[in-house]
């Protein structure tokens, strides 16, 4: 029973992560096509940085949610603990 409740925690976390990555890469190539667009049709105006920023905001977002915030929430948990035990 613990086995198979560590190992779910486990396969939640790997794909959290995986879908971070997706998300990443999804990012990297659509901008990538955004600045080509930009500089073959209007290269005088540099307007990619805008969904570039937009998104890169969401995705630091997703970063932090994926990568900081379980770390954070089990450091709390663990003061937490510590204080209703005294």
């Amino acid at each position: 029973m613990e086995h198979d409740d560590a190992y779910r925690k486990a396969e939640h976390r790997a794909a959290a992560k995986f879908g971070f990555f997706i998300h990443l890469g999804v990012y990297i190539a659509v901008n990538i096509v955004l600045v080509a667009v930009n500089l073959g049709t209007a290269p005088g105006y540099i307007w990619f940085k805008w969904p570039m920023l937009g998104w890169g905001i969401g995705l630091a977002f997703h970063g932090f949610a994926v990568f900081i915030g379980p770390r954070m929430m089990k450091h709390m948990i663990e003061k937490e603990l510590k204080n209703i035990k005294k």
